[in-house]
């Protein structure tokens, strides 16, 4: 009885210590939960994966990049003046002068003779002549901008001849010409004072256009005109004049 009692009491130790241990231990797994509800929206960021391997840079794929037409060189290299008839009164010109070609003009006029220059069209009627540069009708000077490489030109002559020289003018009113354009026609602003002899009316088609049916042709009036005259034409046309040769 006194062995027994001991171990009771070390038993009972033992139990209540594990209680306590366990019960700790509830208590602080518990305090550590975290109440989510309480945290801000704010503080979560979305994230997605992304997948190893190269790496395309967006700008390279744009679709705006994707449709981009090829764009037109604004200039070429080449000295040229080109002259067009826009309309019975509006011819339009556009030109390009190199590098090139202006220390050509340097060396030739001085070092500064760009500069102290200005451009100038001048705009030649060859109206029915031959035109060589100096056998023109008549010229008008137009001065333009430095800058421009293009420019309407009001003439205000229907069905006359053009060409235009591009060049620079010194203060003296000495002109040097730089380039030379095509020669162009300006159409005409009325109808044709032109007549085609091919259309003329038969003789006598009209005394014999009205005993004829609504619905009849003009080849049948032509072969009804030539049988009434004793011959028939191998080819009839409409309208024209049939001309039969003599034998």
């Amino acid at each position: 009885m006194n062995v027994l009692l001991p171990l009771l009491f070390l038993a009972f130790i033992v139990v209540a210590a594990a209680g306590i241990f366990l019960l700790a231990s509830k208590r602080g797994r518990a305090s550590r939960k975290t109440n989510y509800e309480a945290v801000p929206r704010t503080l979560f960021q979305e994230e997605t994966a992304q997948e190893s391997g190269i790496h395309i840079p967006v700008s390279t794929m744009t679709p705006k990049q994707a449709d981009q037409d090829p764009q037109l060189p604004h200039r070429y290299g080449v000295d040229r003046l080109a002259l067009m008839a826009r309309d019975p009164h509006w011819l339009y010109a556009y030109w390009e002068i190199t590098a090139t070609k202006q220390e050509e003009f340097n060396t030739s006029y001085g070092p500064a003779a760009w500069s102290s220059t200005k451009p100038v069209l001048r705009v030649y009627d060859v109206t029915g002549v031959d035109f060589n540069g100096t056998n023109a009708k008549s010229f008008v000077d137009i001065h333009v901008d430095e800058h421009v490489d293009n420019w309407h030109i009001q003439v205000g002559e229907p069905d006359r001849s053009f060409c235009v020289d591009l060049g620079r003018m010194f203060q003296d009113g000495h002109f040097v010409t730089l380039l030379r354009s095509n020669i162009v026609t300006t159409p005409r602003a009325s109808l044709s004072d032109r007549l085609d002899e091919e259309w003329m009316w038969i003789e006598g088609l009209y005394r014999s256009i009205g005993r004829f049916q609504y619905g009849a042709s003009s080849p049948m009036i032509v072969e009804e005109l030539a049988m009434r005259a004793g011959k028939l034409p191998l080819e009839v046309s409409s309208p024209g004049i049939w001309n039969p040769q003599q034998k």
